[in-house]
Formats: structure tokens, C-alpha cells, sequence
């Protein structure tokens, strides 16, 4: 058979690296699409006269397509190859991005952001696949440290990317901003990438029923996630139904996906000890990844005040200190036990979370920037041996389906993690205001000098003195309360990366990694 064939010796070429390289800016794209809209939904919001409950929709949209064709591309890869496939969805991505900056309404605007992503999941995993079938053993650990790098960078810079772009031109540049570089990739890859060839007979055993359940499955599962903690979650009729649906077409998916003759997703690989502890860290760090993208901006708008343009400059220490740590990352794992280097990464990321603990209402950039690096730092540490771990020890003919996977777990863990952090900050503001208010009483000496300095201090108001103090008093408190609930968020953040490094003698020790030009036929 043509395709694993191709890949019994790696040999890498200038025009296979090139293809490589315009492969790597497609999942750039991909990826940051994600979170590039993240801080300007309210200019979003006023240009499509919009409902805040509706513009969410930009962002949910998006993944909920995403993550149905991350686990699909791996059939779809084999069966158009991987030419053909990352082709279709980056000119499908361009095309798209056209569609979302024409869009005159919202709802034509969730429409096409549907179809961008839906198309846009397709090359996330190409890219992983690519990475440990093209490349022999002794370069996987750094173009891993590339891969890495750009999957979790991407994220952490979207919303600074955004800011910008919003802030210079106007929202329709986060979608007209991929089109030169979609029909650039389309080109590149079509003209460089040749690494495999389709087996088109794979489409007559397509699973539409495989299909029908995945997307039921992994789109109802998303929504629930991502619009449960704003709904107060089973209290709220649409998310019950869509966890029922999400349950049984779960039950159905797996019944399929293990009986069927071509199933649509492998689910086999999990069988591989290191695929599936590589895939339960690579679920952790969606959680970090995409927890914390999400915690300093609301940190930083809803506490600090600020826009989204000084919120990405914020964040964007992470971003430096990833490219930073690549090279370095991706050195060392050419030398070092891979389970040493995530045990590292997870307890830096631990560290960097209990950092931030301390938090109060007046930390800015400075305060902030160790935690950030250190995060930056942490990432890539984890990111490289979890991916090496995870797809460096499958044989090449099961690395594509086994990618749509590993990329999948990312994707969840960041869905999880966002559901549990919302509902969790929530909950800890509640009782922090409860405590507070239980606390500043009239009978409360503090509060009552408090509120006496203040109304003298508002005396120009006269006799709307005492109501803009107590207003003061308020408005103070809640965001006293807020930056508790944050202390807690981290804490917990914090001891879960802490526990997360006891399970990483789970992992079994790769084989010794084979010399220049020994191949990735193993």
C-alpha cells in the first residue's frame, strides 16, 4: 500500500520541509482563530447590532466545528492525503474569513464562523502527523519543540493579535488578516507537499452514521461546556436536553467506532499505554493553556480596567518566553527521559500558578511578569515531551488517526477547564461577597470611618453624598471579592498541576531514539 510505504526511511528534502513550514502557518491560523475575536467580541457586538448572549456564539461556533473535524481529519487524511486534505481546508479557511468579514448579521456571522472552523480542525492535526512521519527520529524532538511551540502560542497571542487589529483598523481585519496567508499555504502545500497519496476507495466505506454520532456527541458535549456556567447549567432547559443527547450519542459513538469494519475515528490507539497517558497530560495542559488565556484577561478588564490592546501587551510576556524556551526545550529532549522533562514542565506550571495566589487589586505588568514567564517557560517544557510521548512511539500508518486524538484532548481539556474555572470563580465570588457583607456592618467601626471619609470627600454632591459613598463602599467590595475568588482559582489550578506530576511514572521510557536517517519506519 502507497502510504506507509512512503514513510519507512524519512528523507527530507528542501521542498518537503518547505511544504512542512507552509503546513505550520495553516495551523497557526487554525489556532489562533480561536481566541483572536476573544478580545474584541464588543466591538463585534455593535457592529452586527448584536445581543451579548448572541456574540458569544462567534467564539462557540467556532469550536464547536473544530473539535468535530479535529478527530475526523485523520480518516479524511488517509483517504485524500494529507496534500489534498490541508489544501481544501486552508483555501476552505480563506474563503471562509471572507464569509465572517462580509457578514451583516450575526447570525450569518455564526454561520460562517461554523464553517471556519469546521474547515480550519482539519490541518491542527495534519501538522502533528506530519512532525513524526516525515522526519526521522533524531529531528522529531525539535520540529515537535515547533509544533509545540506554535499550538500553544497561538492561543496565548490571539487576543493581543486581536487587540491590535481592532485597535488600528477595525474587527473585520481578525478574518481578512488569514486570507493572503490561506491562498499562500493552499499554493505551498499543493506544490511541495508529497508525502503520501490518497486511497479515495477509503470514502466508500465512510461512516456517515460514525459521523452523525461524533458530531452529536463532541458538538452537544462542547455547547454544554462552554454556555453551562453562564446558564447555571442543568437549571437551564437547552443545556439538560443537549447533556442528554451528548450522553447518548457518546454511548452510540464508542458502539460504532469499535464494531465498525473503516471506522470513522480509531479510538485503538488509546490501547497504547503512552498514546494514552500522553493524551491525559496533553488534556492537562489544554486546561492550563486554555484556563489561564481566559483568567488574565477577565483579571485584567474586569479588576485593572483595562482594554483589550493593554491586556494583550500584558500577555504577551508568555508568548516571548515560549520562543524563548523552544530551542532550548527542543535540545533537551533529544538528551533527557521525556517523563523527566513533563515532570518539570507540570511543576513549573504548578509554581506559576501558586505565584499568583498572592494577587490583590493593584497588580499590573510587574507583578505579573514572573508568573507569566514562568508559565511561558512551563508550556513548552510539558508541550514537547507530551507530544513525543503521546505519537513518537506509534507506527506511522496509525499516527494520523491517533493525532485527530491527541489534538482533541487539548481541545476538551481546554473546554473542561473553562467550564469548571467559570463555574468556579463564580461561586467563590458568591460566598467571598457573602463573607464581605457579613463583615462590613454599621456596627463595624472600619466600615462606618469608611463611609464617613468618603461622604465627606463627595460633600460636593450634597445630599447625594452618602449614596455615592455607599455606592463606593459597594463597587469596593465586589472587587475585593473577585480578586479573592482569582487567589482561590489558582490555588486549585495550582494543586492540581502539583498532583498531576505524581502520575507521570504511568508513562513507560521511549525506546532509544534512532541514529540520523534511521527512520520513522519503526
Amino acid at each position: 500500500m502507497a502510504g506507509p510505504a512512503a514513510f519507512e526511511q524519512p528523507v527530507m528534502t528542501p521542498r518537503r520541509i518547505l511544504g512542512f513550514v507552509a503546513m505550520c502557518v495553516g495551523m497557526f491560523m487554525a489556532i489562533l482563530d480561536i481566541q483572536i475575536v476573544s478580545s474584541s467580541l464588543a466591538e463585534i457586538q455593535a457592529g452586527l447590532s448584536a445581543s451579548s448572549s448572541e456574540v458569544s456564539w462567534v467564539q462557540t461556533a467556532y469550536l464547536i466545528a473544530e473539535i468535530v473535524m479535529i478527530p475526523l481529519s485523520g480518516f479524511l487524511g488517509r483517504a485524500l492525503s494529507t496534500r489534498y486534505l490541508f489544501a481544501i481546508a486552508a483555501g476552505g479557511f480563506a474563503i471562509t474569513s471572507i464569509g465572517c468579514s462580509t457578514a451583516n448579521t450575526i447570525t450569518e456571522m455564526i454561520i460562517w464562523r461554523g464553517l471556519q472552523g469546521f474547515i480550519g480542525g482539519g490541518m491542527i492535526p495534519s501538522v502533528f502527523a506530519a512532525a513524526f512521519t516525515i522526519f526521522p527520529k533524531n529531528r522529531q524532538a525539535m520540529v515537535s519543540a515547533i509544533v509545540g511551540l506554535i499550538a500553544t502560542l497561538a492561543p496565548t497571542i490571539g487576543p493581543t493579535i486581536g487587540g491590535y487589529l481592532t485597535n488600528l483598523f477595525s474587527w473585520h481585519w481578525l478574518f481578512l488578516v488569514n486570507v493572503l496567508p490561506g491562498i499562500a499555504v493552499t499554493i505551498g502545500v499543493l506544490t511541495c507537499v508529497d508525502w503520501d497519496k490518497p486511497n479515495l476507495k477509503l470514502l466508500d466505506h465512510f461512516d456517515y452514521f460514525g459521523l452523525a454520532t461524533l458530531a452529536a456527541f463532541l458538538g452537544s458535549l462542547e455547547y454544554v461546556l462552554e454556555e453551562g456556567s453562564a446558564n447555571d447549567w442543568f437549571q437551564d432547559e437547552s443545556i439538560a436536553i443537549l447533556a442528554i443527547v451528548a450522553v447518548v450519542a457518546g454511548i452510540a459513538f464508542f458502539w460504532r467506532v469499535l464494531t465498525a469494519k473503516e471506522p470513522i475515528v480509531d479510538v485503538r490507539a488509546f490501547n497504547n499505554r503512552n498514546f494514552a497517558t500522553g493524551s491525559l497530560f496533553s488534556f492537562m495542559l489544554g486546561v492550563g493553556l486554555y484556563g489561564l488565556v481566559y483568567l488574565y484577561p477577565v483579571y485584567l478588564a474586569r479588576v485593572r480596567g483595562y482594554d483589550s490592546l493593554q491586556i494583550g501587551e500584558t500577555m504577551f510576556v508568555t508568548g516571548i518566553f515560549m520562543m524563548i524556551t523552544a530551542p532550548i526545550a527542543g535540545n533537551l529532549a533529544q538528551r533527557l527521559d521525556p517523563r523527566v522533562m513533563m515532570a518539570a514542565g507540570l511543576s513549573l506550571f504548578a509554581f506559576s500558578c501558586l505565584e499568583l495566589v498572592p494577587i490583590t487589586k493593584d497588580w499590573a505588568f510587574t507583578e505579573l511578569f514572573i508568573p507569566q514567564a514562568l508559565r511561558g517557560v512551563a508550556l513548552m517544557t510539558s508541550m514537547i515531551p507530551v507530544s513525543m510521548l503521546a505519537l513518537g512511539t506509534l507506527p506511522p500508518e496509525r499516527i494520523k488517526n491517533a493525532s485527530g486524538l491527541f489534538n482533541l484532548t487539548r481541545n476538551l481539556g481546554g473546554a473542561v477547564g473553562l467550564a469548571v474555572i467559570t463555574t468556579l470563580l463564580n461561586d467563590r465570588w458568591d460566598l467571598h461577597i457573602a463573607r464581605l457583607h457579613e463583615t462590613v456592618t454599621w456596627s463595624s467601626t472600619a466600615a462606618t470611618e469608611r463611609f464617613a471619609a468618603l461622604s465627606r470627600g463627595f460633600s460636593a454632591l450634597g445630599s447625594n453624598a452618602e449614596l455615592a459613598a455607599l455606592q463606593m463602599i459597594t463597587q469596593s467590595a465586589k472587587r475585593e471579592a473577585l480578586v479573592m475568588a482569582f487567589s482561590d482559582v489558582f490555588l486549585v489550578l495550582a494543586v492540581l498541576f502539583a498532583a498531576i506530576v505524581l502520575l507521570v511514572p504511568l508513562a513507560q521510557k521511549p525506546a532509544a531514539r534512532a541514529a540520523a536517517g534511521g527512520g520513522g519506519g519503526h
